[in-house]
Protein backbone atom coordinates (compact mmCIF):
# COMPACT_ATOMS: atom_id res chain seq x y z
CA UNK A 1 0.00 0.00 0.00
CA UNK A 2 1.43 3.54 -1.03
CA UNK A 3 2.17 6.05 1.52
CA UNK A 4 -0.22 8.43 2.70
CA UNK A 5 1.40 11.96 1.72
CA UNK A 6 1.04 14.48 4.50
CA UNK A 7 -1.18 17.56 2.48
CA UNK A 8 -1.37 21.34 3.91
CA UNK A 9 -4.28 22.75 3.17
CA UNK A 10 -4.23 25.95 0.81
CA UNK A 11 -5.78 28.61 1.74
CA UNK A 12 -5.61 30.53 -0.95
CA UNK A 13 -4.85 30.15 -4.55
CA UNK A 14 -3.26 27.25 -5.21
CA UNK A 15 -0.07 26.90 -7.05
CA UNK A 16 -0.41 24.36 -9.31
CA UNK A 17 2.00 22.31 -11.38
CA UNK A 18 2.78 22.48 -14.99
CA UNK A 19 3.64 19.46 -15.86
CA UNK A 20 1.76 19.03 -18.75
CA UNK A 21 2.11 22.52 -20.39
CA UNK A 22 5.98 22.70 -19.75
CA UNK A 23 6.85 18.94 -21.27
CA UNK A 24 4.24 18.86 -24.17
CA UNK A 25 4.34 21.93 -25.51
CA UNK A 26 3.55 21.42 -29.06
CA UNK A 27 0.13 19.38 -27.28
CA UNK A 28 -1.07 22.74 -26.12
CA UNK A 29 -2.46 25.88 -27.19
CA UNK A 30 -2.56 29.03 -24.35
CA UNK A 31 -6.38 29.63 -23.72
CA UNK A 32 -8.44 32.27 -21.62
CA UNK A 33 -11.34 31.27 -20.33
CA UNK A 34 -14.08 33.29 -20.29
CA UNK A 35 -14.84 35.53 -17.47
CA UNK A 36 -18.23 34.61 -15.87
CA UNK A 37 -20.31 37.77 -15.22
CA UNK A 38 -21.83 36.03 -11.91
CA UNK A 39 -20.34 32.79 -11.10
CA UNK A 40 -22.25 30.60 -8.58
CA UNK A 41 -20.95 27.75 -6.82
CA UNK A 42 -23.48 24.89 -7.40
CA UNK A 43 -22.01 21.78 -5.93
CA UNK A 44 -18.15 21.55 -4.74
CA UNK A 45 -16.58 17.98 -3.78
CA UNK A 46 -15.19 18.32 -0.29
CA UNK A 47 -13.64 14.99 -0.84
CA UNK A 48 -11.94 15.67 -3.89
CA UNK A 49 -10.93 19.33 -2.35
CA UNK A 50 -9.55 17.95 0.85
CA UNK A 51 -7.52 14.76 -1.02
CA UNK A 52 -6.00 17.57 -3.25
CA UNK A 53 -5.11 19.42 -0.44
CA UNK A 54 -7.45 22.76 -1.12
CA UNK A 55 -9.43 24.59 1.44
CA UNK A 56 -13.27 24.13 0.50
CA UNK A 57 -13.78 27.96 2.43
CA UNK A 58 -11.61 29.21 0.28
CA UNK A 59 -13.10 27.61 -2.48
CA UNK A 60 -16.73 28.96 -1.71
CA UNK A 61 -14.81 32.48 -1.59
CA UNK A 62 -15.48 35.11 -3.89
CA UNK A 63 -12.04 34.40 -5.23
CA UNK A 64 -12.26 30.69 -5.24
CA UNK A 65 -15.60 30.59 -7.35
CA UNK A 66 -13.30 32.42 -9.59
CA UNK A 67 -10.84 29.84 -9.35
CA UNK A 68 -13.08 27.34 -10.27
CA UNK A 69 -14.46 29.28 -13.46
CA UNK A 70 -10.71 30.08 -14.79
CA UNK A 71 -11.27 33.75 -14.09
CA UNK A 72 -8.71 33.29 -11.39
CA UNK A 73 -6.55 30.15 -12.72
CA UNK A 74 -4.14 30.51 -9.46
CA UNK A 75 -0.48 31.04 -8.71
CA UNK A 76 1.87 30.27 -11.78
CA UNK A 77 -1.28 28.69 -13.80
CA UNK A 78 -1.49 28.91 -17.98
CA UNK A 79 -4.49 27.64 -18.95
CA UNK A 80 -3.80 25.45 -22.32
CA UNK A 81 -6.05 23.30 -24.33
CA UNK A 82 -4.54 20.23 -24.85
CA UNK A 83 -4.03 18.81 -28.41
CA UNK A 84 -5.48 15.34 -29.86
CA UNK A 85 -6.76 13.11 -32.80
CA UNK A 86 -9.31 10.54 -32.47
CA UNK A 87 -11.43 7.99 -34.20
CA UNK A 88 -14.96 9.26 -34.03
CA UNK A 89 -17.60 6.23 -35.02
CA UNK A 90 -14.88 4.49 -36.86
CA UNK A 91 -13.82 7.68 -39.52
CA UNK A 92 -10.00 8.92 -38.27
CA UNK A 93 -10.32 13.18 -37.62
CA UNK A 94 -6.73 14.45 -37.24
CA UNK A 95 -7.31 16.84 -35.33
CA UNK A 96 -9.78 17.30 -32.19
CA UNK A 97 -8.51 18.79 -29.14
CA UNK A 98 -10.33 21.03 -26.15
CA UNK A 99 -12.89 22.83 -27.74
CA UNK A 100 -14.34 23.90 -24.94
CA UNK A 101 -11.81 22.68 -21.80
CA UNK A 102 -8.77 24.07 -20.28
CA UNK A 103 -6.06 22.30 -18.12
CA UNK A 104 -4.89 24.58 -14.92
CA UNK A 105 -2.29 22.18 -14.07
CA UNK A 106 -1.61 19.46 -11.90
CA UNK A 107 -2.11 18.86 -7.28
CA UNK A 108 -0.98 16.06 -5.85
CA UNK A 109 -3.08 14.21 -4.03
CA UNK A 110 -3.13 12.64 -0.50
CA UNK A 111 -0.69 9.63 -2.03
CA UNK A 112 1.81 12.20 -4.08
CA UNK A 113 0.15 11.19 -6.97
CA UNK A 114 -0.54 14.06 -10.04
CA UNK A 115 -4.28 14.87 -10.56
CA UNK A 116 -5.19 17.10 -13.52
CA UNK A 117 -7.48 20.01 -12.59
CA UNK A 118 -9.45 21.06 -15.78
CA UNK A 119 -12.34 22.83 -16.66
CA UNK A 120 -15.32 22.48 -18.79
CA UNK A 121 -17.14 25.54 -20.41
CA UNK A 122 -14.83 27.99 -20.45
CA UNK A 123 -15.40 29.39 -23.94
CA UNK A 124 -13.82 28.81 -27.47
CA UNK A 125 -10.30 27.26 -27.64
CA UNK A 126 -8.72 27.30 -31.43
CA UNK A 127 -10.47 24.11 -31.71
CA UNK A 128 -13.68 24.56 -30.76
CA UNK A 129 -16.39 22.89 -32.85
CA UNK A 130 -19.43 24.78 -31.02
CA UNK A 131 -19.10 27.81 -29.05
CA UNK A 132 -17.30 26.60 -26.65
CA UNK A 133 -19.62 26.91 -23.65
CA UNK A 134 -21.75 24.66 -21.25
CA UNK A 135 -25.01 24.90 -19.78
CA UNK A 136 -25.90 23.62 -15.96
CA UNK A 137 -28.09 20.35 -16.51
CA UNK A 138 -25.13 18.61 -18.28
CA UNK A 139 -22.54 19.52 -15.93
CA UNK A 140 -24.32 18.52 -12.90
CA UNK A 141 -24.95 15.24 -14.81
CA UNK A 142 -21.48 14.63 -14.87
CA UNK A 143 -20.41 15.74 -11.15
CA UNK A 144 -23.61 13.39 -10.41
CA UNK A 145 -22.25 10.36 -12.99
CA UNK A 146 -18.63 10.42 -11.82
CA UNK A 147 -19.71 10.68 -7.47
CA UNK A 148 -21.92 7.26 -8.93
CA UNK A 149 -19.63 5.26 -10.67
CA UNK A 150 -16.98 6.56 -7.97
CA UNK A 151 -19.23 4.49 -5.04
CA UNK A 152 -20.17 1.64 -7.52
CA UNK A 153 -15.47 1.16 -7.47
CA UNK A 154 -15.50 1.79 -11.14
CA UNK A 155 -12.14 4.18 -12.21
CA UNK A 156 -13.46 7.69 -13.12
CA UNK A 157 -12.65 10.90 -13.52
CA UNK A 158 -14.06 13.48 -10.78
CA UNK A 159 -15.72 16.53 -10.23
CA UNK A 160 -14.25 19.01 -7.77
CA UNK A 161 -17.11 21.44 -8.31
CA UNK A 162 -19.88 23.01 -10.67
CA UNK A 163 -20.40 26.43 -11.13
CA UNK A 164 -23.10 28.36 -12.96
CA UNK A 165 -21.61 31.44 -14.72
CA UNK A 166 -24.46 33.89 -14.93
CA UNK A 167 -24.58 33.93 -19.01
CA UNK A 168 -27.61 32.21 -20.15
CA UNK A 169 -26.86 30.59 -23.21
CA UNK A 170 -29.11 29.39 -26.02
CA UNK A 171 -29.50 25.88 -26.78
CA UNK A 172 -31.86 24.28 -29.25
CA UNK A 173 -34.24 27.25 -29.09
CA UNK A 174 -34.29 27.10 -25.55
CA UNK A 175 -32.44 29.85 -22.78
CA UNK A 176 -30.46 27.75 -20.12
CA UNK A 177 -28.18 28.84 -17.37
CA UNK A 178 -24.27 28.82 -17.88
CA UNK A 179 -22.22 26.67 -15.75
CA UNK A 180 -18.78 25.24 -15.44
CA UNK A 181 -17.40 21.97 -14.25
CA UNK A 182 -14.43 21.34 -12.92
CA UNK A 183 -12.81 17.72 -12.68
CA UNK A 184 -9.82 16.03 -11.57
CA UNK A 185 -8.57 13.18 -13.42
CA UNK A 186 -5.66 10.85 -13.06
CA UNK A 187 -4.46 12.50 -16.32
CA UNK A 188 -6.16 13.50 -19.80
CA UNK A 189 -3.82 11.26 -21.98
CA UNK A 190 -6.57 9.83 -24.72
CA UNK A 191 -5.66 7.40 -27.15
CA UNK A 192 -6.18 9.70 -29.50
CA UNK A 193 -3.35 11.80 -28.04
CA UNK A 194 -1.10 8.78 -29.21
CA UNK A 195 -3.06 8.66 -32.81
CA UNK A 196 -2.16 12.74 -33.07
CA UNK A 197 1.40 11.77 -32.45
CA UNK A 198 1.64 9.33 -34.56
CA UNK A 199 -0.18 11.01 -37.31
CA UNK A 200 2.01 13.55 -37.54
CA UNK A 201 4.91 11.67 -37.69
CA UNK A 202 6.78 13.03 -34.86
CA UNK A 203 8.71 9.82 -33.34
CA UNK A 204 10.33 11.85 -30.60
CA UNK A 205 7.20 13.58 -29.24
CA UNK A 206 5.67 9.73 -29.88
CA UNK A 207 8.18 8.64 -27.15
CA UNK A 208 8.37 11.24 -25.44
CA UNK A 209 4.74 11.19 -24.63
CA UNK A 210 5.12 7.17 -23.87
CA UNK A 211 8.23 8.07 -21.64
CA UNK A 212 5.23 10.08 -19.53
CA UNK A 213 2.47 7.97 -18.76
CA UNK A 214 4.77 5.09 -18.43
CA UNK A 215 6.28 7.66 -15.27
CA UNK A 216 2.75 8.60 -14.64
CA UNK A 217 0.69 5.79 -14.88
CA UNK A 218 2.42 2.24 -15.33
CA UNK A 219 6.26 2.88 -13.55
CA UNK A 220 6.32 -1.06 -13.69
CA UNK A 221 6.47 -0.71 -17.69
CA UNK A 222 9.82 1.44 -16.84
CA UNK A 223 11.50 -1.70 -15.59
CA UNK A 224 10.74 -4.33 -17.99
CA UNK A 225 13.20 -5.32 -20.79
CA UNK A 226 10.70 -3.39 -23.74
CA UNK A 227 9.22 -0.62 -21.82
CA UNK A 228 6.81 0.33 -24.97
CA UNK A 229 5.86 -3.19 -25.34
CA UNK A 230 5.03 -3.53 -21.67
CA UNK A 231 3.00 -0.09 -21.52
CA UNK A 232 0.70 -1.27 -24.25
CA UNK A 233 0.04 -4.71 -22.07
CA UNK A 234 -0.66 -2.93 -18.73
CA UNK A 235 -3.12 -0.15 -20.85
CA UNK A 236 -4.45 -3.24 -22.06
CA UNK A 237 -4.90 -4.95 -18.69
CA UNK A 238 -6.77 -1.93 -17.58
CA UNK A 239 -9.10 -1.22 -20.06
CA UNK A 240 -10.25 -4.81 -19.90
CA UNK A 241 -10.74 -4.52 -15.79
CA UNK A 242 -12.28 -1.01 -16.67
CA UNK A 243 -14.52 -2.32 -19.46
CA UNK A 244 -16.19 -5.62 -17.24
CA UNK A 245 -16.63 -2.74 -14.70
CA UNK A 246 -19.22 -1.10 -16.99
CA UNK A 247 -20.54 -4.72 -17.87
CA UNK A 248 -21.38 -5.68 -14.24
CA UNK A 249 -22.95 -2.26 -13.40
CA UNK A 250 -24.94 -2.06 -16.47
CA UNK A 251 -23.13 1.01 -17.56
CA UNK A 252 -23.67 2.27 -21.13
CA UNK A 253 -20.75 4.58 -21.85
CA UNK A 254 -22.65 6.20 -25.38
CA UNK A 255 -19.57 7.33 -27.13
CA UNK A 256 -16.47 5.04 -26.78
CA UNK A 257 -14.64 6.74 -29.50
CA UNK A 258 -10.41 6.79 -28.89
CA UNK A 259 -10.99 10.02 -27.69
CA UNK A 260 -12.85 9.63 -25.13
CA UNK A 261 -10.78 7.33 -23.89
CA UNK A 262 -8.11 7.56 -21.60
CA UNK A 263 -4.58 5.76 -21.33
CA UNK A 264 -5.44 5.68 -17.24
CA UNK A 265 -8.64 3.61 -17.84
CA UNK A 266 -10.57 6.18 -16.37
CA UNK A 267 -14.20 6.73 -17.23
CA UNK A 268 -14.66 10.12 -18.67
CA UNK A 269 -16.77 12.42 -20.77
CA UNK A 270 -20.72 11.59 -19.23
CA UNK A 271 -22.84 13.06 -21.76
CA UNK A 272 -24.60 10.49 -23.73
CA UNK A 273 -24.02 7.25 -21.19
CA UNK A 274 -27.01 5.60 -19.40
CA UNK A 275 -27.67 3.08 -17.01
CA UNK A 276 -29.66 -0.30 -17.92
CA UNK A 277 -33.21 -0.70 -16.48
CA UNK A 278 -34.67 -3.35 -18.14
CA UNK A 279 -32.17 -5.72 -19.31
CA UNK A 280 -31.12 -5.27 -23.15
CA UNK A 281 -28.17 -6.64 -24.25
CA UNK A 282 -28.01 -3.64 -27.49
CA UNK A 283 -29.43 -1.07 -25.44
CA UNK A 284 -28.06 2.08 -26.42
CA UNK A 285 -29.52 5.63 -25.66
CA UNK A 286 -27.67 7.91 -27.45
CA UNK A 287 -29.67 10.11 -29.94
CA UNK A 288 -27.10 10.23 -32.60
CA UNK A 289 -26.05 6.57 -32.59
CA UNK A 290 -28.17 5.63 -35.37
CA UNK A 291 -26.20 2.14 -36.11
CA UNK A 292 -26.03 1.27 -32.41
CA UNK A 293 -22.06 1.32 -32.14
CA UNK A 294 -21.55 1.86 -28.85
CA UNK A 295 -24.29 -0.68 -27.41
CA UNK A 296 -23.79 -2.12 -23.97
CA UNK A 297 -22.98 -5.79 -25.49
CA UNK A 298 -20.49 -3.97 -28.00
CA UNK A 299 -18.84 -2.32 -25.68
CA UNK A 300 -16.19 -5.06 -25.06
CA UNK A 301 -15.51 -5.28 -28.86
CA UNK A 302 -15.11 -1.27 -29.42
CA UNK A 303 -12.91 -1.00 -26.66
CA UNK A 304 -10.77 -4.19 -28.16
CA UNK A 305 -11.31 -1.83 -32.13
CA UNK A 306 -10.12 1.08 -29.54
CA UNK A 307 -7.14 -0.52 -28.08
CA UNK A 308 -5.96 -1.83 -31.68
CA UNK A 309 -6.04 1.71 -33.10
CA UNK A 310 -3.73 2.83 -29.75
CA UNK A 311 -1.65 0.20 -30.81
CA UNK A 312 -1.33 1.24 -34.21
CA UNK A 313 -0.22 4.43 -32.87
CA UNK A 314 2.43 2.86 -30.79
CA UNK A 315 3.57 1.03 -33.24
CA UNK A 316 7.01 2.72 -34.22
CA UNK A 317 8.20 2.12 -30.62
CA UNK A 318 7.60 -1.93 -30.17
CA UNK A 319 9.93 -2.82 -32.71
CA UNK A 320 12.60 -1.23 -35.29
CA UNK A 321 10.72 -0.88 -38.14
CA UNK A 322 6.66 -0.05 -37.56
CA UNK A 323 5.49 -3.10 -39.99
CA UNK A 324 7.00 -5.19 -37.12
CA UNK A 325 5.65 -3.22 -34.50
CA UNK A 326 2.12 -3.17 -35.67
CA UNK A 327 2.17 -7.24 -35.45
CA UNK A 328 3.89 -7.19 -31.77
CA UNK A 329 0.96 -4.53 -31.59
CA UNK A 330 -1.74 -6.81 -32.35
CA UNK A 331 -0.43 -9.44 -30.67
CA UNK A 332 -0.73 -7.57 -27.48
CA UNK A 333 -4.26 -6.29 -27.98
CA UNK A 334 -5.48 -9.86 -29.34
CA UNK A 335 -5.24 -10.54 -25.18
CA UNK A 336 -7.73 -8.33 -24.50
CA UNK A 337 -10.55 -10.81 -25.02
CA UNK A 338 -9.05 -13.75 -22.57
CA UNK A 339 -8.49 -10.86 -20.26
CA UNK A 340 -11.82 -9.43 -20.29
CA UNK A 341 -13.96 -12.41 -20.02
CA UNK A 342 -11.74 -13.50 -16.73
CA UNK A 343 -12.67 -9.79 -15.07
CA UNK A 344 -15.83 -10.28 -16.63
CA UNK A 345 -16.80 -13.70 -14.76
CA UNK A 346 -15.23 -12.57 -11.54
CA UNK A 347 -17.49 -9.55 -11.65
CA UNK A 348 -20.23 -12.01 -11.90
CA UNK A 349 -19.37 -14.89 -10.07
CA UNK A 350 -19.30 -11.85 -6.95
CA UNK A 351 -22.35 -10.78 -8.01
CA UNK A 352 -23.76 -14.07 -7.61
CA UNK A 353 -22.53 -14.53 -4.34
CA UNK A 354 -19.50 -16.40 -4.83
CA UNK A 355 -15.83 -16.24 -4.21
CA UNK A 356 -13.17 -18.36 -6.13
CA UNK A 357 -14.24 -21.49 -4.39
CA UNK A 358 -17.12 -21.77 -7.30
CA UNK A 359 -15.76 -23.04 -10.79
CA UNK A 360 -14.76 -20.29 -13.16
CA UNK A 361 -16.62 -21.99 -15.38
CA UNK A 362 -19.85 -22.97 -13.18
CA UNK A 363 -20.01 -19.24 -12.48
CA UNK A 364 -19.75 -18.57 -15.76
CA UNK A 365 -22.46 -20.80 -16.89
CA UNK A 366 -24.99 -19.70 -13.80
CA UNK A 367 -24.29 -15.82 -14.97
CA UNK A 368 -25.23 -16.15 -18.92
CA UNK A 369 -27.79 -18.15 -18.27
CA UNK A 370 -29.05 -15.29 -15.51
CA UNK A 371 -28.34 -13.05 -18.05
CA UNK A 372 -30.58 -14.75 -20.55
CA UNK A 373 -33.56 -15.15 -18.21
CA UNK A 374 -33.64 -11.13 -17.68
CA UNK A 375 -33.37 -10.59 -21.51
CA UNK A 376 -36.41 -12.91 -22.56
CA UNK A 377 -38.54 -11.93 -19.60
CA UNK A 378 -37.84 -7.88 -19.43
CA UNK A 379 -36.22 -7.87 -15.92
CA UNK A 380 -34.97 -4.81 -14.29
CA UNK A 381 -30.39 -5.66 -14.33
CA UNK A 382 -29.74 -3.77 -10.37
CA UNK A 383 -32.96 -5.31 -8.87
CA UNK A 384 -32.35 -8.51 -9.94
CA UNK A 385 -28.99 -9.10 -8.80
CA UNK A 386 -30.00 -7.21 -5.08
CA UNK A 387 -32.82 -9.49 -4.97
CA UNK A 388 -30.94 -12.26 -4.94
CA UNK A 389 -29.26 -11.45 -1.14
CA UNK A 390 -33.19 -11.99 -0.24
CA UNK A 391 -32.75 -15.41 -1.98
CA UNK A 392 -29.93 -16.52 -0.49
CA UNK A 393 -31.65 -15.58 2.99
CA UNK A 394 -34.33 -18.09 2.27
CA UNK A 395 -37.08 -15.34 0.82
CA UNK A 396 -37.40 -15.65 -2.64
CA UNK A 397 -40.64 -13.78 -3.41
CA UNK A 398 -39.06 -10.24 -4.15
CA UNK A 399 -36.98 -11.99 -6.94
CA UNK A 400 -39.99 -13.67 -8.20
CA UNK A 401 -41.92 -10.74 -8.12
CA UNK A 402 -40.23 -9.41 -11.02
CA UNK A 403 -41.07 -11.82 -13.40
CA UNK A 404 -44.74 -12.32 -14.60
CA UNK A 405 -46.09 -15.71 -13.65
CA UNK A 406 -44.46 -19.18 -13.18
CA UNK A 407 -41.16 -19.17 -15.15
CA UNK A 408 -39.95 -23.09 -14.91
CA UNK A 409 -36.39 -21.89 -15.78
CA UNK A 410 -35.95 -19.20 -13.36
CA UNK A 411 -37.03 -22.41 -11.08
CA UNK A 412 -33.79 -24.56 -12.44
CA UNK A 413 -31.59 -21.47 -11.88
CA UNK A 414 -32.35 -21.04 -8.46
CA UNK A 415 -32.10 -24.54 -7.92
CA UNK A 416 -28.66 -24.60 -9.86
CA UNK A 417 -27.81 -21.38 -8.04
CA UNK A 418 -28.28 -22.57 -4.52
CA UNK A 419 -26.88 -25.35 -4.62
CA UNK A 420 -23.71 -23.90 -4.88
CA UNK A 421 -24.77 -21.99 -1.60
CA UNK A 422 -24.29 -18.41 -2.13
CA UNK A 423 -23.14 -15.55 0.02
CA UNK A 424 -25.69 -12.99 1.10
CA UNK A 425 -23.06 -10.46 3.24
CA UNK A 426 -21.54 -10.67 -0.11
CA UNK A 427 -24.38 -10.02 -2.94
CA UNK A 428 -25.09 -7.30 -1.09
CA UNK A 429 -21.74 -5.99 -0.51
CA UNK A 430 -21.35 -6.09 -4.45
CA UNK A 431 -25.01 -5.19 -5.95
CA UNK A 432 -26.08 -1.85 -5.37
CA UNK A 433 -29.79 -0.66 -4.08
CA UNK A 434 -29.19 2.49 -6.08
CA UNK A 435 -27.69 3.69 -8.70
CA UNK A 436 -27.86 6.92 -10.91
CA UNK A 437 -31.59 5.59 -12.82
CA UNK A 438 -32.26 7.46 -16.66
CA UNK A 439 -35.66 8.83 -15.49
CA UNK A 440 -34.38 10.80 -11.60
CA UNK A 441 -31.10 12.22 -13.39
CA UNK A 442 -33.26 13.65 -15.40
CA UNK A 443 -35.85 14.83 -13.15
CA UNK A 444 -33.04 16.23 -10.66
CA UNK A 445 -31.02 18.01 -13.51
CA UNK A 446 -34.45 19.58 -14.78
CA UNK A 447 -35.04 20.67 -11.35
CA UNK A 448 -31.34 21.87 -10.48
CA UNK A 449 -31.88 23.92 -14.29
CA UNK A 450 -34.78 25.38 -12.72
CA UNK A 451 -33.32 26.90 -9.48
CA UNK A 452 -34.06 24.10 -7.53
CA UNK A 453 -31.03 21.64 -6.43
CA UNK A 454 -32.77 19.52 -3.38
CA UNK A 455 -33.39 16.75 -5.98
CA UNK A 456 -30.29 16.48 -7.09
CA UNK A 457 -28.42 16.13 -3.68
CA UNK A 458 -30.88 14.03 -2.42
CA UNK A 459 -30.20 11.58 -5.34
CA UNK A 460 -26.30 12.11 -5.29
CA UNK A 461 -26.40 11.55 -1.39
CA UNK A 462 -27.93 8.08 -2.47
CA UNK A 463 -25.68 7.27 -5.00
CA UNK A 464 -22.31 7.68 -3.24
CA UNK A 465 -23.49 5.54 -1.06
CA UNK A 466 -25.44 2.88 -3.42
CA UNK A 467 -24.81 -0.54 -1.13
CA UNK A 468 -26.69 1.07 1.62
CA UNK A 469 -30.68 0.35 1.97
CA UNK A 470 -32.44 3.02 3.13
CA UNK A 471 -35.90 1.85 4.99
CA UNK A 472 -39.30 3.71 4.54
CA UNK A 473 -41.42 4.07 1.25
CA UNK A 474 -39.79 7.75 0.54
CA UNK A 475 -36.95 5.97 -0.80
CA UNK A 476 -38.86 2.82 -2.55
CA UNK A 477 -38.86 4.64 -5.99
CA UNK A 478 -35.00 5.33 -6.04
CA UNK A 479 -34.68 1.84 -6.08
CA UNK A 480 -36.98 1.01 -9.24
CA UNK A 481 -36.43 1.43 -12.96
CA UNK A 482 -39.13 3.79 -15.15
CA UNK A 483 -42.72 3.50 -14.57
CA UNK A 484 -44.27 0.72 -17.22
CA UNK A 485 -44.51 3.02 -20.69
CA UNK A 486 -42.59 5.35 -20.14
CA UNK A 487 -40.54 6.59 -23.32
CA UNK A 488 -37.56 4.92 -24.34
CA UNK A 489 -34.66 7.09 -22.26
CA UNK A 490 -32.67 9.57 -24.95
CA UNK A 491 -29.22 10.92 -24.40
CA UNK A 492 -27.38 13.37 -26.41
CA UNK A 493 -23.63 14.63 -26.21
CA UNK A 494 -24.24 17.73 -24.03
CA UNK A 495 -20.85 17.68 -21.81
Amino acid sequence: MAATAAVTVVREAPVLERVWAEMFPELSRPVTPVRAPQPHLLALNEQVVRDLGLDPAWLQSGEGVRFLTGGSPGRGSRPIAQVYAGHQWGLFKPILGDGRAALLGEARDRTGRLRDVHLKGIGPTSMSRVDGYAVVGPMLREYLMGEAMHALRVPTTRALAVVATGAPRHHDGRVLPGAVLARTAASHVRFGTFEYARAQGDHPLLRRLADHVIARHYPRAGAAHHPYRALLDEIVEAVAALTADWMRTGFVHGVLSTDNALVSAETIDYGPCAFLDAYEPGAYFSSIDESGRYAYDRQPSIMRWNLERLGDALSPLLADDASTGGLVAAEIVATFDARHRAHRVAAFRAKLGFDERVDHADAAELADAALHLLADHDVDFTGFWRDLAAAADGDERPLRDRFLGHVPDLDLWLAGWSALAPDAALIRAVNPVYIARNHLVEEALLSATAGDLEPFERLLRLVRDPYTERPGSAYRRFAQPAPLGSPRHRTFCGT
